[in-house]
């Protein structure tokens, strides 16, 4: 692995774009550029690297942890936008497979929460972030959320207002569990895999609830479709502005702005997939799932490929990570 020294990164007048999870490429015209200043010890160039990694959309752990590195993206724009895309694409892909290929809720919750099992089980096993690893997994627990939550709300006959407040009940379940572990509930304190399972168990149930209350919306509260797309779009601008304006607990904000993200998947799924006269746009369950897959695809290797490229393949995350 190659080491700048000091010297070097003032003689080269190292410059790198001032952005977060490489939304843009290094060759973006009107980027915010940040000077690196000289640098004469190691502290200083780990602070560097670190800079690098963060803007890279790397998290990392602290020294001692059972990893030595987090496998959790920042949480920053591009997050959000694929995040938002996953779980559009688990409200489609999900009521393709149950609705249209008439597969059922039942059969098609099995066989979707069998590919979340392999999905996370390849997360576990690996030793660094890799954002296909990680958003297959995103993307397993959205489609599986999707029929485990009409199973409930359906066939079950609980409804959409029961199932919600089931799946609420037993997500702060969840987080107390995880509290009571002694883990920060932040996601970028993910220390052990004890707590990582923990962590997709808890965005399992956070996906199939935001499934129940997209539902509830569009169909119970009389908002339809658009109107609980609008809602909770709503509800998430005002997060944001609590965000921007208040020190209200960072890691609450995440984990509401998480579930909520979710119904507003569904109801944006739902006015992709339902016809005119149902007030959605008519797309069909096929074609909007093929166009958000290759949306998602594409934001993926976008990832992937700025991940390891914005520090110029000077720097390798996974030898990095233990470092500072």
């Amino acid at each position: 692995m190659r080491i700048w020294s000091g010297h070097q990164v003032h003689r080269k007048a190292l410059i790198f774009p001032k952005i977060r999870a490489g939304f843009f490429p290094l060759s973006s015209p009107g980027i915010q550029l940040l000077f690196i200043p000289r640098l004469h010890d190691l502290s200083g160039r780990a602070s560097w690297r670190s800079s690098i990694l963060r803007d890279a959309g790397i998290n990392r752990m602290s020294e001692g942890s059972m990893e030595g590195r987090s496998k959790i993206p920042e949480v920053a724009v591009l997050f959000w936008i694929m995040k938002i895309c996953a779980t559009t694409l688990g409200e489609t892909a999900g009521d393709l497979l149950s609705m249209t290929l008439n597969v059922g809720y039942a059969a098609s919750t099995l066989l979707l929460m069998g590919l979340f099992l392999m999905s996370l089980f390849g997360q576990l096993a690996a030793k660094r972030f890799h954002p296909s690893l990680y958003w297959a997994v995103i993307l397993t627990t959205s489609t599986a959320g999707t029929t485990m939550s009409d199973y409930m709300d359906r066939t079950l006959g609980l409804g959409y207002a029961t199932g919600s407040l089931i799946l609420s009940g037993l997500l702060l379940v969840i987080f107390a569990v995880w509290w009571a572990s002694g883990a920060s509930l932040s996601v970028s304190h993910i220390r052990s895999r004890r707590v990582e399972v923990i962590y997709w168990i808890a965005i399992l149930v956070s996906n199939t609830l935001g499934t129940a209350v997209g539902d509830y919306l569009a169909d119970d509260s009389g908002l339809g479709f658009a109107g609980g797309a609008l809602l909770i779009g709503g509800l998430l601008g005002v997060l944001l502005l609590v965000y921007r304006l208040t020190s209200v607990s960072r890691v609450a904000l995440f984990w509401m702005a998480f579930v909520l993200t979710r119904p507003f998947g569904a109801t944006l799924g739902d006015v992709l997939t339902k016809t005119h006269d149902k007030g959605g746009l008519g797309f069909g369950t096929v074609g909007s799932s093929l166009v958000l897959a290759v949306v998602l695809v594409i934001l993926v290797i976008h990832s992937s490929v700025e991940t390891y490229r914005l520090v110029g393949g000077d720097v390798i995350p996974e030898e990095v990570a233990s470092e500072a």
